[in-house]
């Protein structure tokens, strides 16, 4: 295996991105489906179930894995209560909730442009 040189333009490129805030930023929350959890966890607590029924769509591993994920970023609370059978409910962290007005403000964009086009 060969070692990459220190100062190769990928190298380079990759401290860049990595130093860069709005990078990290949209590393979080990137991906098909973590903007549509967040916003649906925004509204109260869900259960799986609950986030599989409204997510039809999604695969219960791709759910699994978004969860996960979110919940290793900070941005989502996963609680489990002592119950039989258990009951686990998600629900958005104060963290995830700092994003929210600007999750709005890029909906709003979206839209705009959506309909310029």
């Amino acid at each position: 295996m060969t070692t990459r040189k220190e100062n190769s333009t990928y190298t380079r490129n990759e401290q860049c991105i990595v130093n860069c805030d709005l990078t990290y930023a949209v590393q979080k929350i990137e991906g098909r489906w973590k903007l549509l959890l967040l916003y649906k966890l925004s509204k109260n607590k869900l259960r799986f179930n609950e986030l599989k029924k409204e997510f039809s769509y999604m695969s219960e591993r791709m759910l699994s894995l978004q969860l996960k994920t979110m919940e290793k970023d900070g941005l989502i609370k996963r609680t489990v209560y002592a119950e039989i059978p258990p009951r686990v409910e998600y629900e958005i962290t104060e963290v995830a909730k700092e994003l929210l007005p600007i999750l709005d403000q890029l909906s709003s964009w979206g839209s705009k442009q959506r309909k310029a086009v």
